[in-house]
Formats: C-alpha cells, structure tokens, sequence
C-alpha cells in the first residue's frame, strides 16, 4: 500500500464522496442521450472544463479519476467510444482546442506532469491512439490494417495457444494468393 501512495498521492487526498459522484455523472454522461447538451453539462459537473457547443459521443470515456484534468474547446467533436486519459502513474493534462474533430474510437493520453494538446482545428480519424501534442489545424490518421502473419489455424474453432502455434509469418507480401477452392491453377491442370 506504501508504493502505491508514493506514486499516486493526489488520488488520496480527492474525498472519497467526490470520487464516487464522479464515477455516477461520469456512467450517466456514457449512457444518457444529449450529445451536445445532457452530456456535456455532466462532465461539467464533474469538473471538465467544456466550451460551448461541444458534441460528446456515445460511450466517450472522459478521465474518472481526474475530470478537472480534461479542457474541452468551443465547437469540438468527440466521436463515440473514444477513450481520453490525463493520467499515467499521476495526473497530466489534455488540452483539446476549438473546433477539433476527434472520430471514433480514438485514445487520446497524457502522462503525469504532462500536458497534451490538440490544437484548433485539428482533426484526428478514427481509431488514432495521441500520446503526443497535434499541432493546430493537423490531420491525423490511424495507419492502416495490414497483413501480419498467416493463420493456419483458425482462432475461432481453437484455444489461442494452438492459434498462435499455427502462425506463419508472410515472406513474400506480393506473392500470388493460392486459388480458390474450385478454380484451376495458373498452369491449366486441376
């Protein structure tokens, strides 16, 4: 118990009541309707600093521990299920500008002692993980899906470890896929 409050001291000293309001408004704002009204009031309440005419998503998971850490800007946009963490091991701080688009999906994270911002008019695609500050009026994108491996055996008729026992890493990525089951071969025979 001793190293954990060495390393989160400010969670300690939070009142116990205050913490579990939070956590109440916090379920409330993920569930309820009221994308740019209900919701955005309830993380005022818990302490976010929200701007005027902010749209907050379905599930937008927005700091629990530590709200007050959380700086929102006029006429931004959180799609859903996006994740939003100031603390790492500690408070930090996010910083979202005006007018930023943030898509579905996304984690956006500050470590302690740390500001992260996102500056005006950013825009983040969905699925992007931000540890770092986004400078104002950039375009950010997840990379892209690519193939990582071939799965011999598949995950859903077997345990993970004989799953992972059955992948084979991919040596050529231009090498011709095998034909389907039914059609001939490149040189004419069945």
């Amino acid at each position: 118990m001793q190293t954990w409050l060495r390393v989160m001291p400010e969670a300690v000293t939070k009142p116990l009541l205050r913490r579990m309001l939070n956590r109440v408004l916090h379920s409330a704002a993920r569930a309820l309707p009221g994308s740019v009204s209900l919701r955005p009031a309830l993380h005022r309440w818990r302490g976010a600093l929200v701007g005027r005419n902010v749209f907050i998503g379905d599930e937008v998971y927005l700091e629990n521990e530590y709200p007050e850490c959380i700086e929102i800007g006029d006429s931004s946009e959180i799609g859903l299920r996006t994740v939003i963490l100031a603390h790492l091991r500690g408070p930090g701080r996010v910083v979202i500008g005006r007018n930023v688009w943030i898509g579905p999906c996304c984690l956006i994270a500050s470590a302690h002692g740390r500001t992260l911002t996102i500056g005006d008019g950013a825009v983040i695609a969905g699925a992007c993980v931000i540890t770092a500050d986004v400078a104002e009026g950039t375009f950010v994108r997840a990379p892209v899906a690519a193939p990582a491996g071939i799965a011999r055996v598949p995950l859903a008729t077997s345990t993970y470890q004989q799953f992972l026992l059955g992948l084979r890493p991919i040596r050529n990525r231009e090498s011709p896929q095998p034909p389907e089951p039914g059609n001939r071969s490149t040189n004419g025979k069945a």
